[in-house]
């Protein structure tokens, strides 16, 4: 069984997504994140409890460009800060090679490390509504994230061939008592999340 790990919300500069993410939730996020050298990225954290959490991430302008094209498709990314695809975890990557999600690569940042499928062309599953798979160490971003009093209600994941996309979430054994899929023209992300001034939605 796989589960929802975290959202990526990617922006330009990661400022200006943090801007977004504050505005929008009504709440000062905490000084949590850092970067990532493998990628050439950098991130801040929102802890949405229940082991879930928001990733705000962008491209670290003082980072050396990577070997290799960034993950979740940023070399590519332009606009305004929005949700771009999501992150399940799993116990047991090796069971979900060959599933066309790309091959596992080792990543770190500080004290944590992880395993994550990358596709080679460095594009999204799918248009970011299909997950990219993670499997962590001994350690959790979620283990040291405060709680800021924020959860995760539900993802909704919108796409043309909703029925497709469907048959590759079974496929991964996604359980998703959180996650619903709907037709849509186009594929899009939002999150809806209960904070301390209410219901807010993040997309």
């Amino acid at each position: 069984m796989t589960r929802l790990d975290h959202l990526v919300l990617a922006a330009k500069a990661l400022g200006e997504g943090l801007q977004y993410v504050q505005d929008t939730l009504g709440l000062e996020l905490p000084p949590a994140g850092g970067k990532h050298p493998l990628m050439g990225t950098h991130n801040r954290l929102l802890n949405l409890g229940n082991g879930a959490y928001l990733e705000i991430i962008a491209i670290d302008p003082e980072a050396p460009p990577p070997a290799q094209l960034r993950w979740f498709d940023l070399d590519r990314f332009t606009g305004a800060p929005r949700l771009l695809t999501w992150v399940a975890r799993t116990e047991d990557l090796a069971r979900y090679q060959g599933f066309g999600l790309g091959p596992a690569r080792e990543a770190r940042r500080g004290e944590l490390e992880w395993h994550i499928t990358l596709p080679e062309d460095g594009r999204l599953h799918w248009g970011g509504v299909v997950p990219y798979l993670i499997q962590w160490g001994l350690r959790h971003p979620t283990h040291t994230l405060p709680d800021m009093g924020c959860r995760l209600v539900e993802l909704v994941l919108f796409h043309p061939e909703a029925e497709a996309v469907a048959r590759v979430l079974h496929k991964l054994d996604l359980e998703l008592n959180q996650i619903r899929l709907e037709p849509a023209p186009k594929p899009e992300l939002r999150a809806f999340i209960q904070t301390p001034g209410g219901l807010q939605l993040l997309r």
